[in-house]
């Protein structure tokens, strides 16, 4: 009897594994770096929202008010941009009087 062998042999499955190996390698950097470059993107329109609402703030407060925290209490931000911003804190600058956000000095 001369039986038919269905399915597939080593090799072809380790040529298979191969090329889904090589495939990984070049997908996966490629996908970091554009998961990093979303995040950077969403960190700089956080960033210009936060200094937005800080202006428009300073126009109904005094300058020495503005701070995250009040921008936070007074509903100017949300809980969840206030998390997002950890370690920076709102400056103004004295020669231009524009809003940055700058990392706090750590202790």
């Amino acid at each position: 009897m001369n039986k038919i062998r269905k399915g597939f042999t080593l090799i072809e499955m380790v040529i298979v594994l191969f090329i889904i190996s090589l495939l990984l390698l070049i997908m996966i950097p490629n996908l970091t770096k554009q998961r990093d470059n979303a995040n950077e993107k969403s960190n700089e329109a956080l960033q210009t929202t936060i200094i937005n609402q800080a202006e428009l703030y300073s126009e109904n407060h005094s300058d020495d008010d503005v701070t995250i925290d009040n921008l936070k209490k007074d509903n100017y931000i949300s809980e969840k941009q206030v998390k997002r911003l950890s370690n920076l804190n709102l400056q103004k600058d004295k020669d231009t009087g524009e809003w940055t956000l700058v990392k706090e000095a750590s202790h």
